[in-house]
């Protein structure tokens, strides 16, 4: 190995070994001891499994390695993993919402997300999608930036009767 990996992380299922650079890359070396640096972790399904299914890959986008599920990796990997993760998937989660300009699209609506107040322009009716359970939402901006609703009927008085005009 190199000497300028400073951090290590292996996963005892697959033989994988998870290592990260000074530059803060990431390098994962297979079972068959074919290293691949700055692979970057990308989730199956990140709203509904988060935990479940996360491809491992290459600077060229090809999968160099399957994660079934992060819980059975060891807790240094599964750190570093979440924390890739984190950095590339940015999705504010919906908490209320405070106005909108008009009731007909493109609209600007102004929020307050789990990351602090926004404002976004909603283009169309079918920017807002139903995801995961019977009741989560999920609402793109013009920006493509995507807002989560875990259960829109635990949303307040205020904001399910605005979001019910555009459902």
């Amino acid at each position: 190995m190199s000497q300028d990996i400073v951090q290590t992380a292996s996963v005892p299922s697959d033989a994988l070994v998870l290592e990260r650079t000074p530059f803060g890359k990431l390098v994962l070396t297979n079972a068959q001891g074919e290293r691949f640096e700055g692979v970057v972790p990308v989730r199956a399904f990140p709203i509904q499994a988060p935990e479940e299914g996360v491809s491992v890959v290459d600077a060229d986008g090809h999968e160099v390695a399957w994660i079934a599920h992060l819980g059975a990796l060891h807790a240094s990997a599964q750190e570093m993993l979440r924390q890739e993760l984190t950095r590339r998937e940015f999705m504010p989660v919906l908490q209320r919402i405070e106005a909108v300009s008009s009731f007909s699209t493109p609209c600007t609506w102004t929020v307050q997300t789990d990351r602090g107040p926004c404002e976004f322009v909603l283009r169309g009716d079918e920017d807002i999608r139903r995801v995961g359970t019977a009741h989560g939402l999920l609402i793109s901006d013009a920006h493509g930036i995507h807002y989560l609703v875990p259960d829109q009927f635990a949303l307040d008085a205020h904001s399910k009767k605005i979001l019910d005009r555009f459902l």
